[in-house]
């Protein structure tokens, strides 16, 4: 494929400003339609977007002989869905974290990308960014020695709209729709980052716990888990922290040194090691997903090629159901 001309499923905030202006910044790509089950939604953004086409009926948007290639920007519950729909009809897709709702959903789309011979993507475009590019860097140059723990903290308080009461939750709240609650949408990018630098996590085991009862689903998680490679790790979510408890950190521990850094709010990557202490900044595109975009686009054009495919995806969707007691 030289041209590349994508179709949207979800025109959501997601496609504002991280993603969906990246698709038109790399040659041979550019967005042909967008969908969006409300016409108003759907119509206002391909305006505003300057988009040729836009529906309201996903099967249509797949089914449009100009459209070669399907982003998927919806609410996890429908990835599967509209995964299948679109490599069935041979269109390559490009799918917003996690890959789906639940593991088996994961395998499913592996099985008809398998079946159908047609590539499946997802965006967990950390990965591909300058800072998480520094810190493996860091991980492989073996500076850290025998790495020995890996830690994940995090802590948010609550916001206004989790006080809302049914279907006005976000729909993150909504397990149906998300798969869980806040712990599987932002979980995902950190499980995915440290099976990347440590290999793939077999083993994991958590505890969940409704502590503020804002909501139906779990807003606080503790969890343990063992890499392939025989490195141990935890991990501490808590929804509904204090202000003064507010945490985004990835630790990892050797037996030659100490690296820190973030996942959400890009703080300066901490290395401390026998040598001393070093602060390191990174900035970011201001379309942080254009590198992985950039990737998938090069993979489908023959020039490249991206790592991070439906399959490199599917152990964080394990890892959050072992975690989650799901199976």
């Amino acid at each position: 494929m030289k041209e590349i001309n994508w179709g949207f499923i979800g025109c959501g905030e997601v496609t504002e400003k991280k993603s969906g202006p990246a698709f038109n910044e790399v040659a041979g790509s550019h967005v042909e339609a967008v969908m969006s089950r409300t016409e108003e939604k759907a119509r206002s953004y391909a305006e505003r977007h300057r988009i040729r086409k836009w529906y309201t009926d996903p099967n249509e948007l797949v089914g449009d002989p100009e459209v070669n290639a399907v982003y998927i920007a919806t609410p996890p519950s429908s990835h599967a869905t509209f995964a299948l729909m679109a490599m069935r009809a041979g269109k390559p897709v490009y799918i917003e974290k996690p890959l789906a709702a639940s593991y088996e959903d994961c395998v499913r789309i592996n099985r008809v990308s398998e079946q159908t011979g047609v590539p499946c993507f997802v965006a967990y475009y950390r990965r591909y960014l300058p800072y998480f590019r520094r810190v493996k860097e860091i991980v492989d140059s073996g500076v850290l020695g025998r790495i020995a723990n890996v830690q994940i903290r995090f802590s948010v308080p609550p916001r206004d709209l989790d006080r809302a009461l049914g279907n006005a939750l976000p729909w993150r709240l909504q397990p149906d729709v998300a798969g869980g609650g806040y712990f599987y949408d932002l979980a995902p990018h950190q499980l995915d980052l440290i099976q990347n630098l440590f290999g793939v996590i077999t083993r994991a085991h958590g505890y969940c716990a409704n502590r503020a009862q804002l909501y139906k689903v779990e807003d606080t998680v503790s969890a343990v888990f063992e890499f392939d490679s025989g490195v141990v790790g935890s991990g501490s979510w808590c929804f509904i922290g204090h202000q003064s408890a507010k945490e985004d950190r990835i630790e990892v521990i050797g037996d030659g040194g100490r690296l820190s850094f973030s996942v959400y709010t890009y703080d300066p990557i901490q290395l401390v090691t026998t040598e001393g202490a070093t602060s390191i900044a990174i900035d970011n595109p201001p379309y942080v997903q254009l590198p992985i975009i950039r990737s998938v686009i090069e993979d489908l054009q023959g020039i490249g090629r991206c790592d991070c495919t439906s399959v490199s995806a599917t152990p964080v969707n394990w890892v959050m159901d072992r975690i989650l007691n799901k199976f």
